[in-house]
């Protein structure tokens, strides 16, 4: 799968000290009608826990210009939780998760449905605010992030 070409999106949950959140390339719409989206989470990574706690999780869009937002938010330099959030402008929305300024889109969902299989979780949501930026994306392949022009 490092082969195929994916948009790049940082999943955030929690609030205040119990927030943290996780570089993604696996968050996609899954319906329109309700406004729903389908995100894969690592049922072992920090981001997991915080998710099914708080009910809710935001998916940031990235820009091209946001590579280094990415890198923390995959563990690049071993920040965790909170201090991933930091070097970078957030907002509160619907549900308490935290949007990216900046970000190409950033949609805040409430926790809906969970679906487990093996090492993941899909984690379903139901659309809540969305708050829609511009620019060029960020996208990741064969293990290297790069712009879409």
């Amino acid at each position: 799968m490092r082969h195929l070409v994916g948009g790049v999106s940082v999943v955030t949950a929690g609030t205040g000290d119990d927030r943290t959140g996780a570089t993604v390339t696996s968050a996609h719409s899954l319906s329109v009608d309700p406004e729903t989206m389908v995100v894969s989470i690592n049922k072992s990574s920090s981001t997991w826990p915080v998710i099914a706690r708080n009910r809710h999780f935001c998916v940031n869009v990235l820009a091209a210009d946001q590579q280094a937002v990415a890198e923390r938010f995959a563990g690049y330099g071993g920040l965790k939780g909170a201090e991933r959030y930091r070097d970078a402008e957030w907002s509160v929305l619907v549900t308490g998760a935290l949007a990216l300024s900046g970000a190409l889109a950033a949609i805040d969902c409430e926790l809906d449905h969970v679906v487990e299989r093996h090492s993941h979780a899909l984690v379903i949501g139901t659309v809540r605010a969305l708050v829609l930026g511009h620019g060029q994306p960020l996208v990741y392949h064969n293990g290297r992030f790069g712009a879409y022009a």
